[in-house]
């Protein structure tokens, strides 16, 4: 069965860098994907499954399907980019667009590595060989922790039996730890204006209340977890320095290993908010945008999936791969290298250390850590089992979030790690569905990790996805 996978795979290799490639040529921020989101569908469509667009409130979600009756396989996909991040696929830094999105995550590869997976398993579902449900997920804007939540809480994910995706990275491997809780909202400020030099007493300083916030915000951290983050942006200050600021906005992540730990940082920072206001006679108003959970890995989906990924072998990378990967790592800055691949432990990262690329498979790490970052990936693992692993797309120490992984996404290397990340996909999900006993098993696990504290939605009620 997982010759067949595979075999397919590779002979639509060109096929999936194409719409790879399509995606990655017109980069897209969150909730704006419309040009991705139509070419992914499109070619879904055309391979023979039932598509639902526009779920979840959200016009670039979707969900296709193709089979019947149980397992019931889903395979998450993303495709939004990051803004600012415009870059040629070149070892050099050549916005294509300067100031304009780029796939600095890779979401490009993520979508459609996806895609390839779930077409093969279609066509081992309409050979006869396998049976049960292949399900892609359409998700937009990962990037600001959206899309997944809002789908988990419209029910998308009620009758999937297993969740299964990857993603971009420098290694070859599933990291067992978790990411951070977090939550995303926006204060907004309203005073009074005056001139700010000739009569400043009868105005009301909302960007005052702002920076006041923000001072409270950073004594706040002393007295926070450890672990706890608390960042912000302006997002409005004012419109000029002789207008005292009638309005002002700040953006805020709260973030924590743990969802209850997220609650009680946020509940602190309402508080500051207020206090602010109060200090400065403004008022102001919240606006949640999102939140999300922390994330659980399925230790049985991991273990199939390391195990598939370990038969299909490292990508193939080759001479000109390599020194694309070595003239690119010119670019960053001392020790970054040897600092990414440190968390692998010494022996490994001192392999790593003589490679320009990763052309191994390194064993699952990471278990009982929490990473800095945040994934809605997190809200569907708190409601299916979930497993999730990483392929090589990018030079060795390659900073995420960077134009150095836009470019990288756009070229062979990135294109030989989605493939073996569609093969990894595509493999375990037959797995599955052809040994129904592993689904038991992660099910049992899912269920024995949520026992005592059960998925609650970290939205409000009514809460609608920020569209604008």
């Amino acid at each position: 069965m997982a010759d067949r996978i595979v075999e397919w795979i590779e002979k639509n290799q060109a096929r999936l860098t194409e719409l790879s490639d399509g995606v990655w040529s017109v980069p897209e921020t969150a909730l704006k994907e419309h040009a991705s989101a139509k070419l992914l569908v499109e070619a879904l469509a055309a391979a023979g499954f039932q598509m639902e667009t526009g779920v979840a409130g959200m016009p670039t979600a979707f969900v296709a399907s193709y089979g019947s009756g149980r397992p019931v396989i889903g395979i998450l996909g993303e495709y939004d980019a990051l803004p600012g991040l415009s870059a040629a696929a070149e070892p050099v830094h050549r916005p294509l667009v300067p100031g304009g999105p780029g796939h600095g995550c890779g979401h490009n590869l993520l979508g459609v590595a996806g895609i390839g997976a779930a077409m093969a398993v279609k066509e081992a579902i309409a050979a006869g060989e396998l049976k049960g449900t292949v399900r892609y997920y359409g998700c937009p804007a990962e990037e600001t922790l959206t899309g997944k939540v809002f789908m988990v809480r419209d029910g998308l994910f009620e009758d999937v039996d297993i969740a299964l995706t990857w993603h971009p990275a420098s290694v070859n491997s599933i990291n067992l730890g978790s990411d951070q809780a977090m939550n995303s909202a926006k204060f907004r400020f309203f005073g009074r204006t005056a001139h700010a030099a000739g009569d400043p007493w009868n105005g009301r300083s909302a960007l005052d209340a702002v920076e006041l916030m923000n001072i409270g915000a950073n004594y706040l951290r002393e007295h926070i977890i450890q672990e706890g983050r608390v960042h912000y942006c302006i997002t409005n200050g004012g419109l000029a320095p002789n207008i005292v600021p009638a309005e002002a906005e700040v953006w805020y992540y709260v973030r924590a290993p743990r969802r209850f730990q997220v609650e009680d940082i946020y509940n602190r920072l309402l508080k500051i908010a207020e206090g602010a206001a109060m200090m400065t006679e403004t008022h102001y108003e919240v606006e949640f945008l999102t939140g999300c959970y922390n994330t659980l890995q399925n230790t049985v989906l991991c273990d199939v999936m390391y195990e598939k990924m370990t038969a299909a072998g490292a990508p193939p990378f080759d001479a000109a791969d390599r020194k694309f990967a070595e003239s690119i790592s010119q670019t960053f800055p001392d020790r970054q290298k040897a600092m990414a691949v440190s968390r692998y432990g010494p022996e490994t990262a001192k392999l790593l250390l003589e490679k320009p690329l990763c052309d191994i498979i390194i064993p699952p790490w990471g278990k009982g850590t929490v990473s800095g970052g945040s994934t809605d990936v997190a809200d569907v693992s708190w409601v299916v089992p979930t497993g999730q692993f990483s392929t090589a797309c990018n030079a060795l120490g390659t900073a995420g979030h960077s134009w150095q992984y836009a470019a990288a996404a756009g070229m062979s290397i990135g294109h030989k790690g989605m493939l073996l990340a569609a093969k990894v996909l595509g493999t375990t999900a037959a797995e599955l569905m052809r040994r129904p006993d592993l689904v038991v098993k992660a099910q049992a696990e899912f269920r024995q990790k949520t026992a005592d504290e059960p998925y609650k939605s970290p939205l409000p009620a009514g809460l609608k996805p920020p569209l604008r």
